[in-house]
């Protein structure tokens, strides 16, 4: 497995672990980014972030994990958009994390390397 991959899966792998217990720090931040701080509002986000990545990470499914993290991450940004977060470190995550995503799935698939060449042949 490519090191961008792994490097995607395993922090949104932990990224959606945590939230599937709900601990101080995720309803903490869910309250300050102002979504319900219940338990199953925490869980439901984890699940999702969690068949996401399971589908990115299964080479047959990855295209439609793609385009589902992708999704997540569009929310995330408007989220930080919203309450005028630093642009850079908190805004643009999604971003960074979703070329690193992209950028991997680029490399390891070559359907998708003939649909959106870099190079011309």
């Amino acid at each position: 497995m490519r090191p961008e991959i792994a490097l995607v899966i395993l922090f949104l792998t932990v990224d959606g672990a945590v939230k599937l217990v709900p601990i101080q720090p995720v309803t903490d931040s869910l309250r300050e980014l102002g979504y319900p701080t219940s338990d199953s509002f925490a869980r439901f986000l984890g699940v999702v972030t969690l068949a996401g990545t399971a589908l990115y990470a299964w080479p047959r499914t990855s295209l439609l994990g793609a385009v589902l993290l992708t999704g997540l991450m569009g929310g995330a940004i408007a989220t930080h958009l919203r309450l005028d977060h630093p642009l850079f470190t908190h805004t643009l995550f999604g971003v960074w994390l979703g070329l690193f995503l992209w950028a991997g799935l680029w490399l390891r698939d070559e359907r998708l390397q003939r649909v959106l060449p870099i190079s011309r042949p």
